[in-house]
């Protein structure tokens, strides 16, 4: 048996078509975009390309993607940039403490500047609602900034409506929507959302480069300073390659293929629910059934600590994770899980979580869950 990988929310494997654009890109246009000779023109000639491409997938315009290193630096400059460019109209943020440490930190770093952050708790199926934000906002909260599907449980939280709260407050509306980008449809126009953060390793594009989308109407100094690129926006010779893979990765996602791969996610994941259910395993689902994304599964398994079962798993050549890859390798514990339920909550020790990929078959599935159930029974002995 092959190793099976069901760790698509950490990363995704490239596609083969965005490996093979990319490789074309690298072979065929090694010009700088930046230059004004034929080498250079045909880089930004790609490079618009890819632009359009992706603003298309948004109802954005091309001038309002910029291309950076991916979510965190996204997170980053949207948080920090808005918020020392909006400060003489206030020094209030409103976020929730479920996001990524990606935007956690960056808020911890501005409040030691002496800014104010309200983080929303969210209930035991760790949702927020429209009421919370409206309950929060001030006359001098000029950001915020909520996820638009988390990345531990899945949940997808409420930001058209919470867009529309915000169009007549000065507040900017800022989403990470890396795990959400590809799994469901997003137009920024409609949804009222200023600024956007995207990362293409999660949907089958390349490490290392994604996207920023904002509204050609904030205004938003550049984190990184230098040279003229992305139109003053974001200085250094841009990742022409990881740009176009990312592009072709967008590519892929028709509304068909994003229709075909939400049934399929949801036949699995269903799969997976009603086997352990037969075996017996004492689990339940954390997070929101109702308004999830349908490749991620987070279980509480009963009695069944993490970090040893993963262990096996790993042994027997399977991956899943206990949360968030960003926090991988420490022994802190979900600080989502912990919102939901509590810091000494058994679900913060005893859960797994279970993120599906385009390339999973029903056979994997099955010889992950006859591992899975076997370890199960074996470590309750």
């Amino acid at each position: 048996m092959g190793n099976i990988y069901l760790d698509h929310g950490a990363t995704t494997p490239m596609h083969p078509a965005v490996i093979a654009a990319m490789v074309a890109e690298m072979e065929n246009n090694f010009g700088n975009p930046s230059s004004v000779h034929a080498f250079g023109r045909a880089g930004k000639k790609s490079l618009m390309t890819a632009r359009t491409l992706i603003a298309g997938s948004l109802n954005a315009e091309a001038e309002e993607i910029i291309f950076n290193s991916g979510g965190t630096e996204g997170d980053n400059t949207a948080l920090i940039e808005t918020a020392l460019a909006q400060q003489k109209f206030g020094k209030h943020i409103i976020t929730t403490s479920i996001e990524h440490p990606a935007v956690i930190e960056p808020l911890h770093y501005l409040e030691s500047l002496g800014f104010e952050v309200t983080y929303l708790p969210v209930d035991e199926k760790g949702q927020i609602t429209v009421q919370q934000v409206a309950d929060n906002l001030r006359e001098d909260t000029i950001l915020v900034s909520i996820m638009a599907a988390n990345n531990e449980t899945g949940n997808i939280l409420p930001i058209s409506e919470i867009g529309e709260l915000l169009v007549e407050h000065q507040a900017i509306f800022h989403t990470d929507a890396v795990q959400a980008y590809g799994a469901f449809d997003i137009d920024v126009k409609k949804q009222h959302i200023d600024l956007l953060s995207v990362s293409a390793h999660k949907f089958s594009g390349p490490k290392g480069v994604g996207f920023l989308y904002k509204n050609k109407s904030v205004r938003l100094p550049a984190l990184l300073k230098g040279g003229q690129q992305e139109e003053k926006r974001r200085a250094g010779t841009e990742n022409l390659p990881a740009i176009v893979g990312m592009a072709e990765a967008v590519k892929i996602l028709t509304p068909l293929e994003k229709k075909n791969r939400k049934h399929r996610y949801q036949e699995l994941a269903t799969k997976i629910l009603v086997e352990l259910k037969d075996a017996g395993i004492d689990f339940s689902l954390n997070g929101d059934p109702q308004h999830k994304l349908p490749h991620v599964l987070n279980l509480y398994l009963k009695g069944i600590h993490r970090d040893v079962l993963l262990m096996r798993l790993d042994l027997a050549g399977v991956a899943v994770s206990s949360g968030s890859a960003c926090t991988a390798g420490t022994i802190e514990p979900s600080h989502v899980l912990e919102a939901m339920y509590g810091h000494d909550a058994p679900q913060v020790d005893e859960s797994i979580r279970i993120s599906l990929g385009y390339e999973n078959t029903e056979d994997e599935i099955d010889q992950f869950l006859e591992i899975l159930i076997a370890e199960v029974q074996r470590l309750k002995k």
